[in-house]
């Protein structure tokens, strides 16, 4: 049980910038961390989470940082320290687990490696006696074949696997605190999981007190005993995990347990902050008898899009010993696609949904099989008739960032395939549209003139969105289109893309990771593995009578909060 404050914070204040430009980021935030205790911090991007954790690493910038307040870890005041002590309490007292563990590893160093040589600089053992440790903690953090992850490079290993490698790094030398910010963004439902369960293994065997950051609701409540809540760098409500959860106090809080979609009712509309402060939301559930009803209308039409025993396969080049291997993304895939229906494509990474997705597009090319749309084989169209068709067929892409071009403003991406298509007849008209759907997607005329990096993540897939819809495409395939966003940004898209569904027609390919997310869009679903179909059906049915054990893995890995 918690005992005393091992870390204790108190009046906080950081500010970036200097003089006229300064601008405070966190307020005067206290909180504490008891021995033996896990605290999870919750907030959306730009709360003050990661910066708060930064600030007690020390690893914020100097010379354009100005911090205020008291952090005490242990008994020693950390802003009074100088960056000798720092470095010393750094990976000794106090670790951290990073958000994204490929930008964290060294790409240049070997893994083994990375973690013997923290053991060699705080524990000052030898080479050999370092690279026995590291195995034991590969083995302790669950790694499949110790000494082969220990050769190898972190593009050679998984996502989950680099996690692991961040984890065992970051426990090498025993801490007393271990600050784990957003340690699982970016992994599958059942990795995640696994995770979690490794890290409450892992501070149950040691007694270290943990601060876990996320956005995450219902994943802090599977780990934390407390739970803090911030907003815009202040603390907004903090206590207990079950006292958070079953009564939250603050709307905001109320406002984030309310966005994510349940497993147990589909809302027509998903609450968002900005319906719950105003309190305009209002509770809409579709029943089993619409679903029913709609369903019916749908597949009795002729499908708009059928894929018949679909498969691609991949080469690995031969080596002088090595005979060449061959690996099916997809294997023997078969659905239909009815107009006006959101087929959900659910399945780990490296199951092969994303080339399903291209391959149906014509972005990679299908080794075996069909695609048919509206009636026609468009796997064997040339590149000039397959160019004309992405008109028709439209992909909305994971990360908008890097999908728009940097160098040219919002306006101009969006006019550009405009005027490729010949979509309106002249500039005019073309720049009416796009400021009526940049209205449409929630922007305002403004945004016309700016570039990609003044917008926010949420902002960025809007305009993502609106590149799409501007096309007037009819069959629209989002790859992990909401899967970067906080959870209330996410349930303002999600509203967004059904609103279009039913003002354009739309017939959606929504696929994900994320099986609440999926479960609330689709009418049918389809589970991958492998490359192969594990289970095709009614989302709800599968949802609630899943027959594979994959399938039942994939949902019981699924944070259901308290």
């Amino acid at each position: 049980m918690p005992t005393q404050p091992l870390l204790d914070i108190t009046n906080l204040t950081i500010s970036f910038g200097k003089k006229k430009e300064k601008k405070e980021v966190i307020h005067q935030i206290s909180f504490s961390v008891s021995e033996n205790e896990i605290v999870g911090i919750v907030g959306e991007s730009g709360s003050g989470k990661s910066v708060t954790s930064m600030s007690i690493m020390g690893l914020l910038p100097k010379k354009i940082t100005s911090i205020t307040g008291e952090i005490i870890v242990n008994g020693k005041s950390l802003l009074a320290e100088n960056d000798r002590v720092l470095r010393k309490l750094r990976g000794n007292d106090i670790a951290m687990i990073f958000q994204e563990p490929m930008s964290a590893l060294n790409p240049s160093l070997r893994c083994g490696y990375q973690v013997s040589e923290i053991l060699q600089h705080h524990k000052k053992l030898s080479a050999s006696e370092a690279k026995k440790e590291t195995l034991a903690l590969f083995e302790k953090v669950k790694l499949p074949r110790p000494n082969e992850i220990f050769r190898r490079y972190p593009h050679q290993i998984s996502g989950g696997q680099m996690q692991r490698v961040m984890i065992a790094m970051a426990i090498a030398c025993k801490p007393k605190l271990l600050i784990a910010d957003e340690p699982t963004t970016a992994l599958d439902v059942t990795v995640q999981k696994e995770i979690l369960l490794l890290l409450k293994e892992i501070q149950k065997e040691t007694k270290m007190s943990m601060l876990f950051i996320s956005h995450d609701l219902g994943l802090v409540s599977e780990i934390a005993d407390r739970v803090i809540v911030m907003y815009q760098g202040s603390i907004v409500e903090e206590g207990t995990t079950p006292s958070v959860f079953k009564n939250p106090k603050a709307t905001y809080t109320k406002a984030l347990l309310a966005s994510r979609p349940t497993l147990e009712e589909r809302f027509k509309t998903l609450p968002t902050i900005a319906s719950i402060a105003d309190k305009s939301f209002k509770k809409e559930v579709i029943s089993p008898q619409q679903r029913a009803a709609k369903h019916k209308k749908l597949y009795t039409q002729t499908p708009i899009l059928e894929v018949i025993n679909l498969e691609k396969e991949y080469y690995s080049n031969a080596g002088l010993f090595t005979a060449k291997k061959t690996v099916k993304a997809v294997n023997d895939v078969s659905f239909k696609v009815y107009k006006g229906e959101t087929l959900g494509l659910v399945g780990e990474s490296g199951c092969g949904k994303s080339t399903l997705g291209k391959t149906i597009l014509g972005l990679e090319t299908a080794t075996k099989g069909s695609v048919f749309y509206k009636g026609k084989d468009i796997t064997s169209l040339s590149t000039s008739e397959m160019r004309l068709l992405r008109k028709d067929i439209q992909l909305i892409f994971q990360d908008p960032y890097s999908s728009l071009n940097p160098r040219i403003t919002i306006g101009e991406s969006l006019l550009e395939p405009m005027t490729v298509h010949g979509i309106s007849k002249s500039k005019k008209k073309r720049k009416e549209k796009v400021l009526e759907l940049l209205d449409r997607v929630g922007l305002d005329k403004n945004y016309f003139s700016r570039y990609p990096h003044e917008l926010s993540g949420g902002q960025r897939q809007r305009v993502g969105i609106a590149r799409t819809i501007v096309m007037e495409p009819k069959l629209v395939i989002c790859d992990e289109s909401v899967s970067a966003l906080d959870i209330s940004v996410q349930a303002q898209v999600l509203n967004l893309l059904n609103e279009l569904k039913d003002d354009f027609g739309f017939t959606y390919i929504f696929i994900s990771h994320d099986l609440a997310v999926v479960k609330y869009m689709s009418d049918q679903l389809l589970v991958m593995n492998e490359g192969k179909i594990e289970e095709l059906g009614d989302a709800d049915e599968i949802y609630a009578n899943p027959v594979k054990d994959y399938t039942k893995r994939l949902i019981d890995a699924i944070p259901k909060g308290i």
